[in-house]
């Protein structure tokens, strides 16, 4: 049976999602493919313009809705607390449903109201002076009108996890962030571990992401001879050890691809490691981040955690 990992609502979210990031041309075909080989977890997000496709792919599958569960996200330009649920609806009419099951504040920055997805004035982004305190509790509202299940964050600081708890009545189910061997954040996942708040890993394989690979020399985590070795015992690749690491910590993780034979093979990584193997992969901790938009998105993110940008 599939892993499942219970949240702080008692709904269950499938230990391995699948991710729609980036070539959302591609993003049907894939999420069909992903749908047939066993992927119940689907996880979109208004800025990747991906939420028609998985709606499409979606409907074409004949998959019962409530046997899937499906996260998409706010973006940064409809942050004020009275664009909140109009942002929901259009990211249903795109997924041509009625619920989601997660709904994410994607970034803690606010950005200019309106319909464009990137505002800019002379090149620069144009902020708006919205609390993500205010934003959040006009998500709690949604609560009530059952056209979402959970709310949570994505790429929050541990300061600003902080302020929210404390500002806020609904305690996040999840908190989607960059984490993988060579970022490990063990203290931050902690925390959340202590708050019953469940954490989802995105870039789950490092940076296989060719917009990463662009920024260092690094290698390829996945090319890590210690996982490769890991992989040996269990008889699995080195990506699916990686993937695995996450599962054994009672997290999700959301490997994406547009090949069948690496979306079938992603799906393997639903498998639990031995203590002596987490060890070993912990000494691969690099404090790599490759996702930071600090001074891209007009703020630093990520001040006080683990990670630097390449």
């Amino acid at each position: 049976m599939p892993t499942r990992f219970k949240l702080n609502t008692g709904a269950e979210i499938p230990a391995i999602g699948f991710g729609t990031w980036q070539d959302e041309q591609a993003q049907e075909d894939a999420v069909t493919e992903a749908l047939k080989a066993g992927y119940r977890h689907i996880d979109t997000a208004r800025v990747y313009l991906t939420e028609k496709a998985v709606g499409k792919a979606i409907k074409k599958s004949g998959i019962p809705r409530h046997e899937l569960f499906v996260t998409t996200k706010l973006w940064n330009h409809q942050h004020h607390p009275d664009d909140v649920p109009a942002a929901l609806q259009q990211s249903l009419d795109d997924l041509a449903m009625d619920y989601v099951d997660l709904y994410l504040v994607h970034w803690p920055v606010a950005w200019k109201r309106g319909e464009d997805l990137f505002p800019k004035k002379d090149n620069n982004f144009v902020l708006e002076e919205i609390d993500f305190v205010d934003t959040y509790k006009a998500m709690e509202k949604l609560l009530d009108t059952g056209k979402v299940k959970a709310i949570g964050v994505s790429n929050f600081s541990h300061a600003e996890m902080e302020r929210l708890l404390e500002n806020t009545s609904v305690v996040p189910a999840v908190h989607q962030m960059e984490c993988h061997p060579w970022l490990q954040q063990r203290s931050f996942a902690a925390w959340h571990r202590q708050r019953g708040i469940h954490i989802t890993h995105y870039s789950p394989l490092g940076n296989q992401n060719q917009l990463y690979q662009a920024k260092g020399a690094v290698g390829k985590l996945i090319e890590e001879p210690t996982l490769a070795e890991i992989g040996k015992q269990y008889d699995k690749s080195a990506p699916q050890v990686t993937l695995a690491w996450g599962v054994t910590q009672g997290h999700s993780v959301l490997p994406k691809s547009k090949t069948p034979s690496r979306i079938q093979s992603n799906l393997k990584g639903d498998f639990r490691l031995s203590p002596r193997d987490m060890e070993k992969i912990q000494h691969l901790d690099r404090k790599l981040r490759f996702n930071d938009s600090s001074g891209d998105f007009g703020r630093d993110f990520f001040t006080d955690l683990d990670g630097k940008q390449l």
